[in-house]
């Protein structure tokens, strides 16, 4: 898997997102068409491995929007990379179940660490960053880790693809 056949993705938690959980709002359909419709632009141009953070909210849009795209298209493989174990501990247990079945549908996985520590997501962030050459990103212009991503992700000199939130 050279790195220059691979997309990684970036986006907000639902505390960030202006529909939190709903996923039934109009704003949440739009963003997931959007991110369904750049992850098959990616794999028309030529983008076959795509690597998925695993969190709540708009990294769930993306790995469910590959998955599908896995099923229509040859060739797809999707990799979790998954920051430490206890990544969904304290989630709820609808958020959990739907962790557990995207993270078993995936073709790959990388845990990054092993135990939790404050360093953990933005490693997992950059472990995804190291291993793409394309990052499609849903940010609203907000301080944290998708920000941080974003940055990373230029300083490397990644392709970047930013996906308003609301548009």
């Amino acid at each position: 898997m050279g790195r220059m056949r691979n997309c990684c993705f970036s986006g907000h938690r639902p505390d960030k997102l202006p529909w939190g959980s709903d996923e039934t709002d109009p704003r949440c359909l739009a963003l997931k068409e959007r991110i369904r419709a750049e992850v098959e632009r990616a794999y028309d141009e030529g983008y076959r491995h795509f690597i998925c953070g695993m969190a709540r909210g708009a990294d769930f849009y993306f790995c469910e929007a590959v998955l599908e795209l896995r099923d229509q298209r040859p060739g797809v493989t999707v990799e979790a990379a998954i920051p430490c174990e206890e990544q969904a501990a304290h989630w709820s247990e609808r958020d959990r179940d739907r962790y557990f079945r995207l993270v078993g549908l995936c073709d790959f996985e990388t845990m990054v660490q092993h135990r939790y520590d404050r360093g953990c997501m933005l490693r997992r962030n950059r472990y995804m960053v190291d291993h793409a050459s394309r990052l499609i990103a849903a940010y609203d212009g907000t301080l944290g880790g998708t920000m941080y991503t974003i940055t990373y992700a230029n300083r490397k000199g990644l392709e970047v693809i930013l996906l308003n939130i609301e548009e």
